[in-house]
């Protein structure tokens, strides 16, 4: 018998899911995160989810986690003290960045921060052309001054992205062959090895976010590692951006890959559960302590896209440009607000009513937690209106304060606003909604998806309590809540693939292509996968690779990714490239022009080392029904007598009609009037708007 675990960091709390391979059996621990050194919660976590299951460490064969330690660093700024070295002339890169603005007619609006201050970033002399060709050789006299210099400034880390090394990468790996024989302890991390791809800013970016969070991230990633082989754990991976856990020496090759491995784990899980329910277009939506996630599942594919950034007001907005650091690696396309169970409300000078983007976080959490908190957040207003057990949640292990609640909103936004605590309470939720909402549209309706061809999948400790409130707003027909929703994050850690993303321009019209440069590029990027599915002692039988490229038309800036053919590479292989570029582009903006040269960009190939299956259960248990009652506010009824009832105790095929609270370990669920909800065998709640229901 064996198990897999995986450990996700939340803003407040730490999850902790373990599942058995064969049956497909949940386990859930749920522990306070401890933002003052997260390893401590982590090593909680898994102890406690080792104690829940009864399993042993040396039973366990996969241990993943999705850590946010270079997310915050980055928000916080509080990564690696960076140095940066570019071609002559090319210093001020980082500053330069795009023309992109997030306001085009605030004239006063600050940029983002640079990673790197100007006097930490360097110039060496040295020149390639756009074909590749060596214009400057690399004075390599300059190097001994510049390690000097570096070494004098202090610096723990260096970046270094010489003008078009992706064609052509000598320069840049000499001069980092020199930088670290004189800079010993001191990382270096090259462009040709982190994005070997065109688009120099991108590229300069992509390379000083890792260089800034590489040093952070390794001191966690080793102490923790240590940790948990000292308590007999297998080995530990890390979870990636695009969906797919690498292990620890692959993750710090590329840190930037880490940057949202907590939201993409989640996609993962709902893909996962998807597939079970026979459910192809899905919009997840998770809610935790700190922020809201959507993201969308198309005919069974998770949407990928490489133009991402992070850091700033990205993170609060990612679909805004203009914000963040750009990072050019896979990332699962999400929206995200600050919009979580810990966000909190207040009222503005003029008198709105605004909930985020400021969280309580974990320390002190909201008031109702007894924490130390004292401004009111969504959870609080959960608490006052009913939503939430007033008395404990977790079973009974964590108590609540629901006069403390109460008495927060009143003073911070029932008394400026002149309203009661319950209408307060009820128009920090509207607001919370409308936040939600806005995310939702934007990765259904603002991708070209109709809300009513898709389901919902609910999960997050807060996501489950508001899911069908919003699924009304947008007209979405079902909502389904998987097994343990409040640890669903930590599911996906356990039921992705190993998974590593390489990539290599090759500029070229298709007509006019080299083929044999295209096989050669290829047949280079599966060999450095294939060696890395080697090291992770992937069998044979359970390798995959997959290619893919970036192409356009010629008079176009942007490209779409779309997948190659598998066998050897031939004119037929360009073809088929091409038919399958007109059909994405007639797809994503709605006409194609086959007359219109094609232009390859970059190839790419993602190397798999697939998992055996999961299929996720949670098998109810009669003998644990609990019922009881309280007053729960409704917009269509305010207070009203509502059932509420204990979720591991529903029988399958049991129906729940709206109004009524289902409660669980991790996570309550209400369902709203005009709602109904039925548990299937493996214990997901399927819940369906009458309206629907009866059409």
């Amino acid at each position: 018998m064996s198990w897999r675990i995986g450990v996700d960091i939340g803003g407040t709390f730490t999850d902790v899911a373990i599942v058995e391979e064969g049956t497909g059996r949940i386990g859930v621990a749920k522990v306070p995160t401890t933002p003052l050194d997260f390893a401590e919660g982590v090593l909680g976590g898994l102890k406690a989810g080792l104690d829940t299951a009864d399993v042993a460490p040396e039973d366990v064969a996969l241990l993943s986690h999705a850590t946010t330690i270079v997310t915050n660093a980055l928000l916080e700024g509080k990564g690696a003290k960076t140095a940066f070295v570019g071609t002559k002339g090319f210093r001020d890169l980082l500053e330069l960045r795009r023309s992109m603005r997030v306001d085009l007619y605030d004239l006063f609006q600050d940029p983002p921060p640079v990673l790197v201050p100007r006097q930490h970033r360097y110039e060496i002399t040295e020149r390639i052309d756009a074909q590749g060709e060596v214009v400057t050789p690399l004075d390599e006299s300059e190097v001994g001054p510049l390690i000097d210099a570096l070494r004098a400034s202090g610096v723990e880390t260096v970046a270094v992205s010489l003008l078009f090394s992706f064609l052509n990468d000598g320069h840049e790996r000499r001069l980092g062959e020199l930088l670290r024989a004189g800079l010993p302890g001191i990382d270096v991390f090259l462009s040709c090895d982190v994005l070997p791809e065109i688009r120099e800013f991108e590229r300069a970016s992509t390379t000083a976010v890792c260089a800034y969070v590489g040093p952070l991230l390794e001191s966690y990633l080793q102490r923790l590692r240590e940790a948990v082989t000292s308590i007999g754990l297998p080995e530990l991976h890390v979870m990636g951006s695009s969906g797919g856990v690498v292990d620890i020496k692959e993750c710090l090759r590329m840190p930037a890959q880490a940057v949202e491995s907590g939201p993409a784990a989640g996609v993962i899980a709902a893909a996962l559960v998807g597939e079970q329910l026979g459910e192809d277009r899905i919009i997840s939506f998770d809610m935790g302590g700190t922020t809201a996630k959507a993201s969308v599942i198309v005919d069974g594919e998770i949407v990928v896209t490489a133009d991402y950034e992070v850091g700033g007001a990205a993170h609060a907005s990612r679909f805004i440009a203009g914000t963040g650091h750009p990072i050019r690696v896979p990332v699962i396309d999400l929206a995200e607000v600050s919009s979580g169970g810990g966000s909190i409300a207040w009222v503005d000078p003029g008198g709105a009513l605004k909930v985020g983007p400021h969280s309580a976080g974990a320390l002190p959490g909201p008031v109702a937690y007894g924490k130390g908190g004292t401004r009111p957040t969504v959870t609080d207003a959960n608490v006052v209106l009913g939503y939430l057990n007033p008395v404990s949640l977790l079973d009974g292990a964590l108590p609540i304060d629901r006069g403390g609640a109460e008495a927060a909103i009143v003073e911070h936004v029932a008394n400026p606003l002149g309203l009661t605590a319950a209408e307060a309470a009820a128009r920090i939720i509207e607001v919370v909604n409308a936040n939600m909402g806005e995310a939702l549209n934007i990765v259904s309706v603002e991708r070209g998806h109709d809300p009513q061809e898709f389901m919902m999948m609910a999960f997050g400790g807060a996501g489950p309590i508001h899911a069908m409130a919003l699924a009304s707003e947008l007209r979405i027909p079902r909502v389904v809540i998987p097994p343990a929703p409040g640890a669903f994050s930590a599911l996906g850690l356990v039921a992705t693939d190993l998974k590593r993303d390489y990539s290599r321009t090759l500029y070229a019209d298709l007509a006019t292509l080299d083929l044999d440069r295209l096989i050669a590029m290829m047949a280079a990027m599966e060999e450095e996968g294939t060696a890395m599915l080697q090291a992770a002692r992937v069998p044979r039988e359970r390798r995959v690779l997959q290619r893919f490229a970036d192409v356009r038309y010629r008079r176009q800036a942007y490209e779409l990714t779309v997948p190659m053919e598998d066998g050897p590479i031939t004119p037929a292989t360009l073809r088929a490239l091409a038919q399958a570029f007109h059909a994405k582009h007639e797809q994503t903006y709605g006409h194609a022009n086959d007359r219109e040269p094609i232009q390859l960009v970059n190839v790419r190939l993602t190397a798999l080392g697939k998992l055996p299956p999961l299929t996720l259960a949670q098998p109810t248990r009669p003998e644990a029904a609990r019922a009881g009652e309280r007053l729960v506010w409704f917009a269509e009824t305010g207070f009203v007598a509502t059932p509420i009832l204990w979720r591991d105790g529903l029988s399958p095929d049991s129906a729940v009609s709206g109004p009524a609270v289902i409660e669980s370990l991790e996570s309550t669920i209400v369902v709203p009037p005009g709602w109904t909800a039925k548990v299937d065998a493996n214990g997901f709640l399927i819940a369906e708007e009458r309206r629907h229901a009866d059409a």
